[in-house]
């Protein structure tokens, strides 16, 4: 080993999808100020991907949700210059207990469901790519790493269109 082992921070993004719409946060402070992105948030020490989404959707949303309720969607790996690259992980709920809230205030300024092919354009690129890769079946894509657009590096494994 040659002490140059890679590191990437792990995010988790939450899908709550529901008549073909998805609810979005509008993001307030330094990182993407007024800017729509997923509930979503980073892996904290000594948690799973699962359990870190669905601490995020009660955090953010102040809903519950059920492990067996989730599905991983897609996976990312992100960099972009200056920045520490990233592994984004997609969950898709279509049942939850509880209405999604803003119960992050001084984090987020609205709460909103849009389509899933009418997302807004102030759409940060990292969660808009999940979701894109989400709509098409891709499981896994680039981001950064020499791609300025998402980069598939897995074929669709969608075989007709989803029940959503």
């Amino acid at each position: 080993m040659n002490g140059s082992q890679h590191r990437a921070i792990i995010d988790v993004h939450l899908l709550l999808v529901r008549d073909m719409n998805v609810l979005l946060t509008r993001r307030r402070g330094s990182y993407g100020d007024g800017m729509w992105h997923l509930p979503s948030g980073k892996v904290e020490k000594g948690e799973s991907v699962e359990t870190a989404v669905i601490r995020e959707a009660r955090e953010e949303v102040g809903i519950m949700v059920k492990t067996a309720d989730l599905r991983c969607v897609h996976a990312i790996h992100v960099q972009h210059p200056g920045e520490e690259p990233r592994v984004g992980f997609f969950f898709e709920a279509t049942q939850w207990h509880g209405e999604p809230v803003n119960r992050e205030p001084t984090k987020c300024s609205a709460v909103e469901w849009f389509p899933l092919d009418g997302l807004p354009e102030a759409t940060i690129s990292y969660p808009a790519a999940g979701i894109a890769a989400y709509q098409a079946g891709v499981p896994f894509s680039v981001l950064g790493w020499g791609h300025d657009e998402p980069h598939p590096t897995s074929p669709s494994i969608m075989t007709d269109t989803p029940n959503r």
